[in-house]
């Protein structure tokens, strides 16, 4: 079951959240729009990380993998004899 209620749907988010990028890359330029989606990016990972929704090793985990596989799977295949 799902916590809260949901006011709007995701899509109806979503296209909100397109339209206020939209609408700072006209008002702002397209540099000063990206850095304000830069800044809610990091203040929505801060919060999560604060209400304990975000787990950093797992995030770490699926950015970075492992080197070794990244290492061999480069050298699998590459016809170098």
């Amino acid at each position: 079951m799902q916590k809260g209620i949901s006011v709007i749907a995701q899509q109806h988010f979503e296209a909100l959240l397109g339209f206020l990028f939209v609408a700072a890359w006209i008002g702002f330029g397209f540099g000063d729009a990206v850095l304000c989606l830069l800044g809610a990016l990091a203040f929505y990972a801060i919060g999560s990380f604060l209400r304990g929704e975000l787990d950093l090793a797992e995030v770490q985990e699926r950015l970075g993998g492992s080197g070794s596989e990244r290492s061999s799977a480069g050298t699998r295949g590459s016809g170098v004899s």
